[in-house]
């Protein structure tokens, strides 16, 4: 088994869904008492939301890069980034490390395409749905039609994203608020729903939503589990 290397904290609240997702996987697969091997390197997150908000994005490469080489010295086999945001530095990872990078979109991709959907909604924090590094590789790699909320509703699923669920909060007005943006993104065409925050899925079940959704960090913690296995 190889070990799993974790770059958390962006927010904790989703990296600790991230070990409970590998471990579980871990067992399932293997049986009796298996667990993951994994090294995690976790950052305070007040100083990478700063750096956020003010677009130092060269300190959050130079951190991220930072934090991917003390994974690699720990004997990891590959390297996690726990949030979906934080994948926009995702060149100074591949840059700092010899050990691969399991990037969240390439296997975000991967499932959509096996779902055989061609347009989905995209919901994440501002960066995440204004940006191109996340749509346009689900466009250009998976021909995929991405759709994203309106000016309105990305500042509100910012405002619940940064003031509620990375500081724990998870409310069922901000649940029935996230399910209405996707209702009206399905109206749209949208075939599916990419929750493209990794608290978004700890915030919205599947079952209550009407279209397939895509739980972005599971899907991520499957495709780090494959590649230990594998």
């Amino acid at each position: 088994m190889k070990t799993i290397g974790l770059i958390g904290g962006m927010s904790w609240e989703s990296s600790k869904i991230y070990y409970q997702h590998i471990n579980e996987m871990v067992r399932q697969k293997l049986g009796g008492s298996h667990s993951a091997k994994s090294v995690l390197s976790s950052v305070d997150f007040e100083e990478i939301e700063r750096y956020s908000f003010s677009g130092d994005w060269d300190k959050i490469g130079k951190s991220m890069a930072s934090h991917s080489k003390n994974l690699e010295r720990a004997g990891a086999d590959m390297v996690v980034l726990c949030t979906n945001t934080i994948h926009l530095v995702s060149d100074a990872i591949t840059n700092a490390v010899d050990i691969p990078f399991l990037h969240i979109v390439n296997a975000t991709g991967e499932a959509i395409q096996q779902k055989g959907l061609k347009k989905v909604a995209l919901l994440g924090t501002k960066f995440t749905m204004e940006k191109d590094f996340y749509t346009k590789i689900l466009e250009d790699q998976f021909g995929l039609e991405i759709l994203v909320p309106n000016d309105e509703d990305m500042d509100v699923l910012q405002d619940i994203i940064y003031n509620q669920l990375v500081q724990g909060v998870f409310t069922s007005e901000a649940k029935e608020t996230c399910i209405k943006i996707i209702k009206k993104l399905k109206e749209q065409g949208a075939e599916g729903a990419i929750l493209g925050c990794t608290e978004l899925p700890i915030l919205i079940p599947a079952e209550e939503v009407d279209i397939p959704t895509f739980d972005t960090a599971k899907i991520h913690a499957q495709k780090a589990v494959d590649f230990a296995l594998s």
